[in-house]
């Protein structure tokens, strides 16, 4: 009981340590973007990112694209005391004031809309519109985030707007098998594949990175900025299990991205520090580095801490982890050597396997209960029907 309650403890500091470090993130980015931020965080105060997005207001809506009441340059918080403001869609301010959402009004789609500076990354707009170009962009094995338009913003050359989908993050909500845990492997090692055989190097190809297209998975249109609830904030978004609708996994941001030119077979370029700061190259010395090994430690890193460290029975895919974080870079193996041997680890799994439950290691008696009797029915249904024990999105 002790020991249980001393992980409980020591996790949630831990989950307290990274939410800091994600609000410095945040602070920094915001920074760089819009300026000096005036640090106010109230809803009922647009903060400084956010007063950039009520200035273009009607430029963005006259592009095609309306923000949330929020961002209306006459708008005035709709509620009038806290229990209201709880309940009420536009108290909610952004996660991070450069990215936002918005529905595009000739179709009524919701999108993102990404605020960057070429000054700071300029690459960015380049090689997501690479990726976004025929014959690339129908590529099956293209699992970069698509640019649907960029947008230059009236008097401003610095900045640029990338308006893509609304995607969520790859791990919410939880994977309910192993299969479909199998499949959003398979789409990643696929992607990272696609990209390093155009030359293109992430360099920050982290779990925060790492989404999905949920528009299929979704029975209630989610909130942008809280992605559990309902659009207009009423209750807790319904949605499927992946099984029944597989979603498309895609690579974000490639504000550190870089493309190389295919005679150049080991190009090695000054260290950046992404989310993910346990590099183990990084650590050992400031010398460049070839940053296609190094994106190979991201992938498998997120494997490592999203399953191997919080879930039971990934055994079966601990070798290949254990070389892709392999401390010396030399050592990894290639992307290509990876979906090589990660094919030979899936065609291994059993269909009892995949169709098994995904079990959190912190996982309570009552939690298995209820979560098991609802997989069991799901299951029972899903052998009786012949739905496949790895979904495949179409």
């Amino acid at each position: 009981m002790l020991s249980a309650l001393r992980k409980r403890n020591e996790s949630k500091i831990q989950e307290d340590i990274e939410a800091e470090q994600r609000k410095q993130a945040r602070a920094q980015i915001e920074r760089r973007v819009f300026g000096e931020s005036r640090k106010i965080f109230t809803p009922e105060i647009l903060g400084d990112g956010e007063l950039w997005w009520r200035d273009h207001y009607q430029w963005l809506e006259g592009c095609g694209y309306s923000l949330r009441p929020r961002y209306h340059p006459n708008w005035s918080p709709s509620w009038k005391s806290d229990r209201e403001r709880e309940t009420s869609e536009d108290s909610v301010r952004p996660l991070r004031s450069h990215i936002l959402d918005a529905t595009r009004t000739l179709d009524g789609t919701y999108v993102t809309l990404k605020v960057i500076k070429k000054s700071v990354h300029p690459y960015e707009a380049e090689i997501g519109q690479y990726f976004s170009s025929e014959p690339v962009a129908s590529a099956p094995a293209n699992h970069c985030i698509p640019i649907y338009e960029v947008l230059q913003p009236p008097n401003d050359d610095d900045r640029l707007i990338l308006i893509m989908p609304l995607l969520k993050s790859y791990s919410k909500p939880r994977f309910d098998t192993f299969g479909e845990v199998i499949e959003c492997f398979r789409q990643l090692f696929e992607g990272l594949q696609f990209m390093h055989s155009h030359c293109v190097a992430h360099r920050d190809c982290m779990n925060l990175n790492t989404m999905m297209d949920a528009r299929s998975l979704f029975i209630d249109a989610y909130h942008p900025q809280r992605q559990k609830i309902k659009r207009d904030l009423s209750g807790v978004a319904r949605h499927y299990t992946r099984t029944q609708r597989p979603p498309k996994y895609y690579f974000i941001d490639f504000g550190l991205s870089r493309r190389y030119d295919p005679s150049n077979t080991n190009p090695l370029e000054d260290q950046i520090w992404g989310g993910d700061k346990t590099v183990p190259e990084f650590q050992k010395s400031p010398a460049p580095c070839n940053p296609f090994p190094t994106d190979i430690y991201y992938i498998g890193n997120l494997i490592r801490e999203d399953f191997l460290q919080t879930k039971i029975g990934f055994e079966f895919i601990e070798p290949l982890i254990s070389d892709m974080v392999h401390d010396d870079p030399g050592k990894r193996p290639t992307i290509d050597e990876v979906v090589v041997r990660f094919d030979e680890i899936r065609k291994g799994l059993s269909g009892w396997k995949l169709r098994s439950r995904v079990v959190d290691n912190e996982e309570g008696t009552f939690s298995k209960l209820i979560r098991g009797t609802g997989h069991w029915t799901r299951r029972v249904k899903f052998v009786a029907g012949r739905t496949p024990a790895v979904p495949t999105a179409s």
